[in-house]
């Protein structure tokens, strides 16, 4: 099956490309929301980080305490390598179940840490959403009224620009409105549909 792996640095419109291709039909399985998955309360990575970071780590309700996990990880590298190292593995394996069943023409992979982690592997062909870094830190902090530091510190984490855009199949410019994005869009979708009909 065509699997396109949709990726794009924070803030550069990630969510905004792959809305349009599921209003298109298209399944869409989101990295993210995996993640999530695989540390809910009971799963074993949940388990691992409670036993490793102690009750900082959860919340009340046995949720993992994000914000205060994020700030652990991105100060201290050596924590986030040992957290990837639990999650990565199993986010892998339920993405791989989740592509296998899907049942439109191609699917797509909808994940930040596309090339970081590893799971361009799982897809045929790479596309990337696009944006100049001052504007990726005006639209996250908008978005999620996050301080432009820790924004700034999260560029720094994910794949420098350049790198993930000499690493992109295809590019779309984020930088201008939503209408313009889903006109780059609408010409990418008609030229995946062609490669899908002819790899299925």
């Amino acid at each position: 099956m065509f699997i396109l792996g949709l990726t794009g640095g924070i803030g550069s419109g990630k969510s905004a490309a792959s809305a349009f291709f599921r209003e298109a039909g298209i399944t869409v399985v989101d990295a993210d929301m995996v993640a999530r998955e695989v540390v809910e309360p009971g799963e074993p990575a949940w388990s691992a980080i409670k036993e490793r970071f102690g009750s900082d780590a959860i919340n009340e309700d046995n949720t993992l305490n994000r914000a205060w996990l994020r700030q652990k990880v991105f100060s201290e590298p050596e924590e986030r390598r040992w957290l990837e190292g639990q999650t990565h593995p199993r986010i892998r394996d339920r993405i791989t179940e989740q592509l296998a069943t899907a049942k439109s023409p191609y699917a797509i992979l909808e994940s930040p840490l596309l090339f970081e982690s590893g799971q361009y592997e799982l897809v045929t062909s790479t596309l990337v959403v696009d944006v100049p870094e001052q504007l990726q830190v005006e639209r996250a902090c908008n978005r999620d009224g996050n301080d432009p530091e820790q924004i700034k510190r999260i560029i720094a984490a994910q794949l420098p620009r350049q790198e993930r855009l000499q690493r992109a199949d295809q590019v779309v410019d984020n930088s201008g409105s939503l209408d313009e994005l889903h006109k780059q869009l609408s010409a990418l979708h008609a030229t995946y549909l062609a490669a899908s009909s002819t790899t299925s």
